[in-house]
């Protein structure tokens, strides 16, 4: 099998895929990606792998249609993606199976490539403006001129679910998502968990030289973790809770993972997110016991979730996080928003506990519960990681799911192809 992984930012979603495929002799791997983020993500190379990267496409211009701009960088994007194509068709290469994120536009022109390859669409996101994140949430309202930039920004995903023989979505929420007469091609299957990798662990620490401190699992530990801290992630309300919790919980600790930048939504004017909701509570908390850590290595990353007593995750209805899903794994209790994609994985009060998104007081509450009855709290962190094993794992479940949705594409091609 001839295999092309196409990603802006890869390996993105297809790591374990492009480890897999690079071991089989029988299968020749390109992973093709931003030249720059190759550079960054990419210290060893796959064995069995070439990796392939194209140039960064120009930044749209000021003096663009706002309502077009995210269409005119997926087009730049899918033009310096077809150069690299069409280099690969002049060297001889005909990939039978394609598997990409067309978030970005980098499939548009595919298909006028290698007409013949079974393209396979890592469908992640559609773009509603009722139901899920826009307007979800009433501090940040949106305006009509968001209403029409959010129409327009599904032309590229249009284009891309017509030309897609297979998707591929990581839960049932995000299927659903996408408009109803392409859902019947959509498979869900998630990424994955590596639960051999991410576990309990007992023996775990958590250590801040200087400031003299080491958490175990015997201190009381509130872990929070998002990429970015933003209000998508419902910064907002946990950093709101924490006046309280502190003080209801005088021996607590919490760990704050994420950086300063933002991933979704919208940027302030001036400052960050962290900046503005500690001015919020500014004199009200005691900050010797909140540790902001930033990002971190993965096996630090790690240590966090295997520490926590309770592990906190608040999402607008939105793509649901590695994270949550990771803390499940090491058996964390998570302390969720009662919203779509959440709802999905976590029963309350069966593998986890439930809480409204905007409610500090209902996930102060939460917490005290779980700090109150560790018995309890051990309870629903076995299930959680029970619940990641049976739907979840990566080697077990998904990785087969994801190869054979893959090779079933390989192999209808190979019997439509004449002798």
């Amino acid at each position: 099998m001839r295999l092309l992984l196409i990603h802006q930012n890869l390996p993105g979603q297809y790591r374990h895929l492009l480890t897999h495929y690079g071991q089989r002799p029988d299968c020749q791997v390109i992973g093709l990606g931003e030249m720059r983020r190759l550079r960054e993500n990419f210290r060893q190379p796959i064995p069995g792998v070439r990796l392939v990267g194209y140039e960064t496409p120009p930044a749209t211009r000021a003096t663009t249609l706002p309502t077009l701009r995210t269409t005119e960088a997926a087009v730049q994007r899918g033009h310096a993606v077809l150069n690299v194509l069409l280099r690969f068709k002049k060297a001889g290469f005909y990939p039978d199976v394609v598997y990409a994120h067309p978030g970005w536009g980098e499939t548009l022109f595919l298909k006028d490539v290698f007409p013949k390859a079974r393209l396979l669409h890592f469908c992640e996101f559609y773009y509603n403006t009722a139901g899920q994140d826009f307007s979800f949430d009433p501090e940040f309202p949106n305006t009509a001129d968001d209403v029409l930039r959010l129409r327009t920004r599904n032309l590229h995903h249009l284009m891309a679910l017509e030309q897609a023989d297979v998707g591929i979505a990581p839960t049932v929420w995000q299927q659903t998502r996408f408009p109803l007469m392409y859902q019947s091609k959509i498979a869900v299957v998630h990424d994955g968990v590596d639960t051999t990798m991410v576990k309990p662990d007992a023996e775990a620490f958590v250590q801040f030289p200087k400031k003299n401190l080491r958490l175990t699992r015997l201190n009381e530990v509130i872990t929070f973790v998002s990429r970015n801290l933003e209000p998508y992630r419902g910064f907002h309300t946990f950093m709101r809770a924490l006046p309280e919790l502190l003080k209801a919980r005088p021996a607590a600790h919490v760990i704050i993972v994420g950086g300063n930048d933002v991933s979704y939504g919208r940027r302030l004017a001036t400052g960050t997110y962290r900046e503005k909701y500690l001015a919020e509570i500014d004199g009200k908390f005691d900050t010797r016991r909140v540790h902001f850590v930033g990002k971190l290595p993965y096996a630090t990353f790690l240590r966090v979730l295997q520490v926590s007593t309770a592990h906190v995750y608040l999402t607008y209805p939105f793509v649901l996080s590695w994270s949550m899903m990771e803390a499940m794994a090491a058996g964390c209790v998570v302390i969720g928003s009662r919203t779509p994609p959440v709802e999905e994985v976590i029963t309350n009060d069966e593998n986890g506990l439930l809480v409204d998104f905007f409610s500090p007081q209902q996930l102060v509450e939460a917490i005290q519960r779980v700090c109150e009855d560790p018995i309890k709290a051990h309870e629903l962190g076995e299930r959680a990681r029970q619940t990641v094993v049976d739907r979840y794992d990566l080697m077990t479940v998904c990785l087969p799911r994801q190869r054979s949705l893959l090779e079933s594409a390989s192999n209808f091609l190979q019997e439509i192809r004449p002798p």
